[in-house]
């Protein structure tokens, strides 16, 4: 659910347009306008101002990391992203036995890699799937896309928060 206050509002149109752009250039062009519809809602930080929160209908998009001002995304903004990417791109796929696991939010160690897009550089913005495309986390990358797969010991993706399965109706 959205938070509530003072500081929750509509974007405006050149919140939106900074948004889009830190998209476009962190995951590609094109990707801002695909994950950040119209009407999207931000929350500010009450000290500085800043944009922190991104929500659509409710549901966290991404946040505004303020160290270095690129995204990091909630569930909902990697399931946006992951259907604007072409696989591999920032896709991180993990074995089957250890998708539920990842799903609940736990670290991916590089053992449970099954592949890995080898342009991930360590530190980006990273989507955990499962071997059919199906987005189970977002994270940190800890270790490049060819140490993911090179490698058979430590971590490989810092997980954020993993998705919630989805229910057939």
């Amino acid at each position: 659910m959205e938070p509530a206050g003072p500081t929750s509002e509509p974007a405006s149109g050149e919140d939106l347009t900074r948004i889009r752009a830190v998209a476009d250039h962190q995951f590609g062009k094109g990707c801002g306008a695909k994950a950040f519809p119209n009407g999207i809602t931000v929350i500010r930080s009450r000290k500085t101002g800043k944009v922190k929160g991104i929500y659509h209908r409710g549901k966290l998009l991404a946040t505004l990391r303020p160290a270095d001002g690129y995204l990091a995304l909630g569930p909902e903004g990697a399931i946006r992203l992951a259907r604007s990417l072409k696989p591999p791109k920032y896709r991180v796929v993990v074995i089957e036995d250890v998708a539920e696991q990842i799903r609940q939010g736990r670290n991916l160690f590089a053992k449970h890699v099954l592949s890995a897009d080898p342009e991930i550089r360590a530190g980006e913005e990273v989507l955990v799937t499962d071997s059919a495309d199906l987005v189970l986390a977002t994270g940190r990358a800890v270790l490049t896309g060819r140490e993911m797969r090179r490698f058979k010991i430590g971590l490989a993706v810092k997980v954020r928060k993993g998705t919630e399965p989805v229910m057939e109706e």
